[in-house]
């Protein structure tokens, strides 16, 4: 028999569930746990995830955003400031939430609607267990969408000045919802060239994903 905590001889995926409402941690556990990830605790609001990260060390926190006391937002913000090695994917209703980018800036590598498939929130938390961003490219288009019917944020992020206009576009075209093929094929260049740029604006800008340089782009008034 596997040891506990294992499956296959690699380690689960550990999953804290936050969310203010039971039959929706009921239903999230039923669909993680089947899949044979492991859930580690769970919370009614944000003081109560705080909590349980700090006793549980989950790989990744499934956050509602809108919860009473506490919310989601300011419990992502102290739960990534805090423990590197939990990812946190925010939950919401809406894909325009007015939270969600909130929630990018606060460190969430991603969100999630409440109304996504059994496989589509197990591959979600996989992924996001692996370091990568979860916000599916259409959703990232009507972000950007939503951002331009906007004013840019009164203070452009940190680190822009230090950008190279190359750098600049690669962050515009970012967020615009490129991905990096095709970046390389509108400045006409290699994909390691791309990425080379892409990991020089992430460093300056201090981002942890292409979530967060969607949000990065608008604030400096690129899209």
């Amino acid at each position: 028999m596997a040891a506990a905590g294992r499956v296959r001889g690699r380690a689960m995926t550990r999953v804290l569930l936050v969310d203010d409402q039971d039959l929706v941690r009921q239903g999230l556990r039923l669909i993680l746990e089947l899949a044979g990830l492991e859930v580690v605790g769970e919370a009614r609001d944000g003081a109560e995830a705080v909590a349980a990260v700090a006793e549980h060390a989950p790989d990744v926190v499934l956050m509602d955003l809108r919860m009473p006391g506490m919310d989601g937002i300011e419990a992502t913000r102290r739960i990534t400031a805090s423990y590197d090695g939990t990812r946190v994917l925010a939950l919401t209703t809406f894909d325009l939430d007015e939270h969600v980018v909130d929630a990018l800036r606060a460190g969430a590598v991603g969100f999630l609607l409440k109304d996504v498939t059994a496989d589509g929130l197990v591959e979600a938390v996989r992924r996001a267990a692996a370091g990568e961003p979860v916000v599916a490219p259409a959703v990232l288009a009507r972000m950007m969408a939503s951002f331009a019917s906007r004013a840019p944020a009164a203070t452009p992020p940190p680190g822009l000045a230090d950008l190279s206009e190359r750098e600049r576009e690669v962050l515009a075209l970012i967020g615009a919802g490129r991905s990096n093929s095709e970046i390389a094929a509108e400045l006409v260049i290699s994909m390691a060239t791309v990425k080379t740029h892409v990991r020089h604006v992430f460093a300056k800008l201090d981002l942890r994903d292409r979530a967060q340089a969607v949000v990065a782009a608008r604030d400096a008034g690129l899209v």
